[in-house]
């Protein structure tokens, strides 16, 4: 099948991208797990519109939307942290910031304590992209989670920022600091999101009350 973006589109959704086959049988739950989020995102995203005057404008469709793909992203990265505990891909990048990460002390602490440690690290990985997967193409606690993917993301950055095989582009990941930085500071998930829906048909998260009330006004 000739390579370019909708074969690409096809092969994920279809979880038969190299990613999916390299993890067997597991690649089956995987995209099971992506069509439904991917399927729930649409179902939230109408009914916001539908119940909600004011989510029926062109930004909020179009923050949905970019919301939506950047979720795609991040579980399409999620992917190659598989099979865990430390899959050969986070292994191999993981050493490439022990020696092109941007500071010593960076450099230490990946050499002295994140690689002998993998196993144990590598889950913690594979949960916080995960986790910004589902926050993202839901778009709940979307404030919260954009804060935190900005610091992982200042980590990768900072970790392959030194020339080096294969080459890596700083820009690339200032860039994606960025979008999560304006996801956080815009509260994306109120756009067509659940953090949207929550607000206006739960009381409690809409008036703050309660210890998850006022998590939820805060994340969301």
């Amino acid at each position: 099948m000739p390579k370019n973006p909708f074969t690409d589109v096809w092969q994920f959704l279809t979880a038969a991208t190299p990613d999916h086959i390299e993890l067997g049988a597991w690649r089956y739950p995987l995209g099971v797990l992506f069509a439904a989020l991917l399927i729930a995102s649409i179902i939230i995203a109408w009914r916001n519109w539908s119940r909600d005057p004011e989510q029926r404008t062109g930004r909020h469709l179009g923050t949905w939307l970019v919301r939506t793909l950047v979720g795609c992203m991040w579980f399409e990265g999620m992917l190659w942290k598989l099979p865990l505990p430390a899959s050969p891909g986070l292994q191999y990048w993981t050493e490439q910031m022990a020696s092109r990460a941007a500071f010593d002390v960076h450099r230490e602490l990946v050499r002295d304590v994140l690689l002998p440690h993998l196993s144990l690290f590598g889950p913690m990985v594979f949960l916080a992209e995960l986790t910004f997967a589902v926050s993202m193409m839901l778009g709940i606690g979307v404030r919260l989670v954009g804060v935190l993917a900005v610091l992982f993301v200042t980590n990768l950055w900072l970790g392959i920022y030194r020339p080096g095989e294969p080459a890596e582009w700083p820009w690339s990941y200032v860039f994606l600091m960025m979008l999560m930085f304006l996801f956080a500071l815009y509260a994306a998930g109120r756009s067509l999101g659940l953090d949207a829906l929550l607000r206006r048909e739960v009381t409690s998260v809409r008036e703050g009350r309660g210890v998850l009330g006022r998590l939820f006004h805060i994340a969301g």
